[in-house]
């Protein structure tokens, strides 16, 4: 199965760090959403968006890129990191996959340090994530969609 993975990271790397983890087990192209704006995705059997979460959504690059780059009928997977868990994060992305009439074939989420605004006064939240438990955990969210294939 050929898989793409269309993701921005930058801060502290967090969501690199869970597509890195990812990458040991699995041989896939990941693509930084800065460094190519375009990319015709059809050839791709999955294509997965991950980003950190910016005020309760993807980042904006994700979604225009996801926007105009999208083929129809893809099976689709998200990954986030958040600093806080709240529900909604992925409603935007959601909305873009139906809109391609895509297959939304999985979500993955975990925590990851932040620093964002008045955060950095208090040292930030949930320092040392993503950990081994959550890089494990997103290895194996992976294998249970391959599996399915």
């Amino acid at each position: 199965m050929k898989i793409a993975i269309i993701y921005y990271s930058r801060h502290h790397g967090n969501t690199k760090k869970v597509l890195d983890a990812i990458r040991e087990i699995y041989d896939l192209e990941l693509i930084d959403v800065l460094e190519c704006k375009e990319k015709n995705l059809s050839e791709y059997d999955a294509i997965g968006f991950a980003s950190g979460i910016y005020f309760n959504n993807f980042h904006k690059s994700i979604i225009a890129f996801a926007k105009s780059n999208l083929p129809e009928n893809k099976k689709v997977f998200l990954i986030h990191t958040y600093g806080i868990k709240i529900k909604g994060y992925t409603k935007e992305m959601k909305k873009i996959i139906q809109e391609k009439s895509c297959e939304l074939i999985g979500v993955f989420g975990c925590r990851g340090y932040d620093t964002f605004g008045p955060l950095k006064l208090i040292g930030g939240i949930a320092k040392g994530r993503p950990n081994e438990k959550d890089l494990n955990d997103a290895q194996e969210f992976f294998r249970k969609f391959i599996k399915k294939g």
